[in-house]
This record gives C-alpha cells, sequence and structure tokens, in this order.
C-alpha cells in the first residue's frame, strides 16, 4: 500500500504537510532534513525539486530554488541523497516540481528511481491533466506513484470533478490566487471557498497550502479541510541556521503545540 494511502486510511485530520526545497540552505541538508520533519511530528515531507522558473512559487521558494541550484542540485543527486532514506524515514515522501526536469531525466528512468528510494508520489502543477491522463499515468501505475492535483478558488465545479476522479493520495487546495508565502492568514473570502469545496463531498482527503504559516492558520486551515501545507515559513526558519534541521524541528513542534 502506498504511504499516502496508508496515512489517510489512519488519519483524518490535522495533516501536516511540511514543503522544502531539496539541496537548500545547504546541499547536503536533504536527508537530515527529512528526519527531523517526521521525528518532529510532521506527516508528510514533500521535496521540492529545484528549478529556474518554478510555477507560482513566491520570493523565498524562489530564492531557495536559486541557492540549492548555485549549491549543486541536481534530480541525479537528489535520487542519490534519498537512496538510503527508507532506512531512516517512514513517513510519506512527495517530490513536487516543474515537469520540465523529469521528462529531460526520463520519464521512465524517473519513475523507476521514486520507486526505488521509497518516493510516494508527486506534484507537477504544470503538467495538464490530460497529458497526464494519456502519456504518465501508466508509467505512474506501473511504479506505484499518486499524482496529486492542484485546484485554487478559480477551478470551476466541473473541473474540481474530474481532478477528484482521476486523483489518488490527496487534493492539494490552493488558498488563493497568490504566489506562496504572500498571503497573511485565511481571509473570509477563503473560507466561503473552502466551504463550498466541502459541501462537494469529495472522495480525495484535501490539505490546503499557500499562507499556511504557523499554528493558527494550520490549526484554521485544518477546520476546512484534513490538514495543510507549509512552505514558505519552514524555509524561513531554516535558512540562516547553523543547524537547518534543529532549527526546522523547533519550527514543527511550535505548529504542533
Amino acid at each position: 500500500m502506498n504511504r499516502l494511502e496508508k496515512l489517510f486510511q489512519e488519519k483524518s485530520e490535522n495533516i501536516l504537510n511540511i514543503y522544502f526545497t531539496a539541496g537548500f540552505p545547504h546541499l547536503n541538508d536533504t536527508l537530515s532534513l527529512l528526519k527531523a520533519v517526521e521525528s518532529a511530528g510532521a506527516d508528510i515531507a514533500e521535496v521540492g525539486i529545484p528549478f529556474s522558473d518554478p510555477v507560482a512559487d513566491g520570493e523565498t521558494i524562489q530564492k531557495a530554488n536559486t541557492k540549492a541550484l548555485e549549491n549543486g542540485m541536481t534530480v541525479k543527486l537528489l535520487f542519490e541523497q534519498l537512496a538510503e532514506m527508507r532506512k531512516e524515514v517512514n513517513i510519506p515522501v512527495i517530490l513536487m516540481g516543474d515537469v520540465n526536469p523529469l521528462i529531460q531525466f526520463g520519464l521512465e528512468e524517473f519513475c523507476e528511481k521514486c520507486e526505488e528510494v521509497g518516493v510516494d508520489g508527486l506534484i507537477l502543477p504544470n503538467l495538464p491533466m490530460d497529458e497526464y491522463l494519456l502519456e504518465f499515468k501508466p508509467t505512474f501505475d506501473k511504479y506505484g506513484l499518486f499524482n496529486i492535483f492542484l485546484i485554487t478558488p478559480q477551478t470551476s465545479e466541473e473541473r474540481i470533478r474530474r481532478i477528484d476522479e482521476n486523483s489518488s493520495g490527496f487534493i492539494y487546495m490552493v488558498s488563493s490566487a497568490s504566489t506562496t508565502g504572500s498571503t497573511s492568514g485565511i481571509t473570509d473570502e477563503m473560507r466561503a471557498y473552502f466551504n463550498k469545496v466541502d459541501e462537494m463531498k469529495l472522495k480525495n482527503p484535501r490539505l490546503i497550502g499557500f499562507g499556511i504559516k504557523d499554528k493558527a492558520t494550520f490549526d484554521d486551515a485544518s477546520r476546512f479541510a484534513n490538514g495543510a501545507i507549509i512552505g514558505s515559513a519552514f524555509i524561513r526558519a531554516i535558512q540562516e541556521s547553523n543547524s537547518p534541521a534543529e532549527a526546522g524541528a523547533q519550527f514543527i513542534q511550535r505548529v504542533k503545540d
């Protein structure tokens, strides 16, 4: 059973997904951060594949991408860093990023490597659904990878239903039309959107992302979905630390306490 599937069978609320960029703040921080994310009590780790022109990312994650690339992070190196991951990390791990590095690496080889190291799912915001269903899904299924789609307040009900029908793992609910890290809490407009989607009674669990930055916003978002995703605030918490793993663990503990 995929670890995401197992998680959502065992837990249905207050699920905390922590995003960080591979190779940031230092090239070899990836595995130590994964271990810290789990030990501090997060439920899912979402590892960003750095790309020169990331989709929808705000300034904080853009800068983390740039620094990671300057550090020398590549897809090949990321898989090397994750090779021993499952000896120490048990929570679901998702890779998130632009579809282009995946295509450049080779779809079959990328998915095979994901299965080999123990990656559970992928978030590829710029992969069109029709292209996914036609060209990617058979390979994802072959290697046991869940594909997670994003929805926004602008996504039509028809498209949300189609995403729900073709999703596995969970649906990523983008809280607003802004970029990551640029919102300041959950507004009444967002709550109306969350309620609208909740009333659709989708079959997949939902996690809310964009603008979730601390315990208050995490708790608020979790009232409207199965949990939430924190990225930019976690990046800021680790970027200046001499011990990113320790700083990251402390940040997660503050969110959960």
